[in-house]
């Protein structure tokens, strides 16, 4: 799984072209402020790992520790299948997302999704400070 966060003092999307024939139907986009933005793609390797809870789990821990690093207690979660040529399925990767929303919503962080399975319009304002982007190959 590689995740790429970023910490930004606003971020907006809006649905443009749906990507995946069974995605629901999305037609709102949404805006955030002072949250961390993480770009995220499961790989293949990790659905070989047959091992969701602890893929999820890993996922969780790195974005709480970008969260304490950056002061944070929002998250937002987006599939971003452009940090490596492996892919899992949409199916895994949705599960994974899922998950880690409930993880992270249970440990009081706010946290949402942006569509899965969408390409967006994005809006993005992002500081250039220590800590502000991330990267990690998990």
């Amino acid at each position: 799984m590689k995740v790429l966060a970023i910490y930004t003092t606003k971020f907006g999307y809006q649905p443009a072209v749906k990507n995946l024939e069974q995605a629901e139907e999305v037609n709102q986009g949404a805006c955030f402020k002072n949250c961390v933005v993480a770009f995220i793609q499961v790989e293949q390797d990790d659905e070989d790992k047959n091992d969701l809870k602890g893929r999820e789990k890993k996922l969780v821990n790195h974005l709480k520790w970008v969260l304490r690093k950056n002061d944070c207690q929002k998250v937002i979660l987006h599939s971003f299948a452009h940090l490596s040529e492996s892919k899992a399925s949409g199916e895994f990767t949705k599960n994974v997302f899922d998950l880690a929303e409930k993880r992270l919503k249970n440990a009081n962080i706010e946290t949402a999704q942006t569509p899965f399975g969408y390409f967006l319009d994005l809006d993005i304002q992002a500081p250039g400070f220590s800590l502000a982007r991330i990267w990690a190959n998990l």
